[in-house]
C-alpha cells in the first residue's frame, strides 16, 4: 500500500473482531500512532485482555521467599488507570485481573506496545468508534519526517497523529560569526542529520524547514547521497528554527501541501481560524456556556474539543447535539500547541455558520 506522493503507507490498526453482543472488539497495534488512539477510547471501567507476562502461582510461593518464574498467560484487567507518553512506544493500562488462570483480584499492568493483540469489551460511545474507524483508514498516510535547519543547529521531528515528537537535535560544531565554513565540516554535520532521519525507521516525505540557505545545501547534498530520501523532500522557509520553526509552518498552514494535509495541519488551522474569529468578534464560541447556546440554536458549523476533555466524556451531550445539526466535530489533541490553546479556552470552542444575539 502506497500513501503520500508514492510513499510507503503506515500500517494501519487492524481491527480484527467485534461481538456485538458483548461490546468487545479485537485489534492489533501495528504502528504507534495506533497507541495514541487506543488512548483515547479506553477508560476506566472497561475490561481490557492481552498476553502478558506474570509469576506463575505455585504453592511454595506461601512458604518462602522464592518466587514462581515467569509465564505468559492472557488476562482481562478491569482499567483503573491508562498512561500514554509520547517520547515512549507503549500504553501502559493499569487495573484489577478480573479474568485470567490466576490471581484474581490482584492489581497487573499492560505494557501495550507494536504487534500487541488486545481485546476492549466496552458500551462504546458513538466517538469511540469514529476514533477506531479512522484509524483503521490511516494505512493510506506515510509518516512525516520534519527536519529544521539552520547554519548551527538541526532538529528531526515526525509528524505523528497526536502533535510532533522530537527525535533529535543536532549541533553542527559551528560558532562563532566569522567561523571558517569547511566543506567536510558540513558534510560531516549533514551525514549526521542524515543518519539520524533514516534511524527513525518509516521514511515517507521529507520536509525541510529553515531561514537561511542550510535547508536548501542539504536539500542538494542529500539528493546526491541519498536519492531515494531526498529526491521529493519539500523545502519551505521560515522565520525561526528547530521546533519554533516547525510550529510556525503548521501555524501558518502554507508551504506544504503534505503538512496541509495531516491530521496535526488540520487541528492547527481550525484553532487558529476560530482565533482569528475571536480576534475581530466575527463568528465563534468558546467555554461550555457559550458553545452549548450555539450548539442549541444550530449556528455550529465546526466544534472543536480537546482529546482531554473528549476522554473523560466532559461534552459527550454537546457533541452528539452538535453531529445531530450537521455540525462538524473535531477532536484536538493536547500534546501540540494548537490543543494547548484551545485548553485556555475552556477545552471547547466552535465556529458558526451565523452569530447568535
Amino acid at each position: 500500500m502506497f500513501g503520500t506522493h508514492g510513499w510507503p503507507g503506515v500500517t494501519a490498526l487492524k481491527i480484527k473482531r467485534k461481538d456485538y453482543s458483548t461490546g468487545e472488539i479485537s485489534l492489533k497495534v501495528q504502528n504507534l500512532d495506533d497507541l495514541w488512539h487506543l488512548y483515547n477510547v479506553v477508560e476506566t471501567g472497561d475490561l481490557v485482555f492481552a498476553l502478558t507476562t506474570r509469576r506463575e502461582e505455585t504453592r511454595a510461593d506461601t512458604l518462602r521467599a522464592e518466587r514462581g518464574e515467569k509465564k505468559k498467560m492472557r488476562l482481562g484487567i478491569r482499567v483503573e488507570k491508562t498512561e500514554f507518553h509520547e517520547f515512549a512506544d507503549w500504553l501502559r493500562v493499569h487495573g484489577t485481573i478480573e479474568e485470567g488462570p490466576q490471581d484474581v483480584g490482584a492489581y497487573h499492568t499492560f505494557n501495550i506496545s507494536l504487534d500487541d493483540d488486545l481485546s476492549i469489551r466496552k458500551v462504546w460511545t458513538r466517538n469511540q468508534l469514529d476514533i477506531l474507524d479512522r484509524a483503521e483508514k490511516e494505512t493510506e498516510k506515510a509518516l512525516i519526517t520534519l527536519l529544521a535547519i539552520d547554519e548551527e543547529e538541526a532538529t528531526v521531528a515526525q509528524l505523528r497523529e497526536y502533535g510532533v515528537k522530537k527525535v533529535a537535535s543536532i549541533q553542527s560544531g559551528r560558532s562563532g560569526k566569522y567561523f571558517s565554513v569547511k566543506v567536510e565540516k558540513s558534510n560531516e554535520y549533514f551525514d549526521e542529520i542524515i543518519q539520524i532521519i533514516i534511524s527513525g525507521g518509516e521514511t515517507g516525505p521529507l520536509i525541510i524547514i529553515g531561514p537561511g540557505f542550510a535547508k536548501e545545501n542539504i536539500s542538494a547534498y542529500g539528493r546526491q547521497k541519498k536519492p531515494a530520501l531526498f529526491s521529493e523532500c519539500q523545502v519551505v522557509s521560515s522565520g525561526q528554527s528547530g521546533m519554533a520553526a516547525i510550529q510556525e509552518i503548521l501555524k501558518k498552514g502554507v508551504g506544504s501541501k503534505i503538512l496541509e494535509d495531516s491530521r496535526v495541519g488540520l487541528e492547527t488551522r481550525l484553532v487558529e481560524q476560530l482565533l482569528a474569529e475571536i480576534g475581530k468578534n466575527g463568528l465563534y464560541a468558546y467555554g461550555t456556556a457559550e458553545v452549548e447556546r450555539a450548539v442549541t440554536a444550530g449556528a455550529a458549523d465546526v466544534l472543536l474539543v480537546t482529546s482531554n476533555a473528549a476522554r473523560t466524556r466532559k461534552f459527550d451531550r454537546v457533541m452528539e447535539n452538535a453531529e445531530a445539526s450537521g455540525a462538524k466535530v473535531v477532536i484536538v489533541s493536547e500534546h501540540h500547541d494548537a490543543g494547548k490553546k484551545l485548553e485556555s479556552l475552556g477545552d471547547i470552542g466552535a465556529i458558526l455558520r451565523y452569530r447568535i444575539s
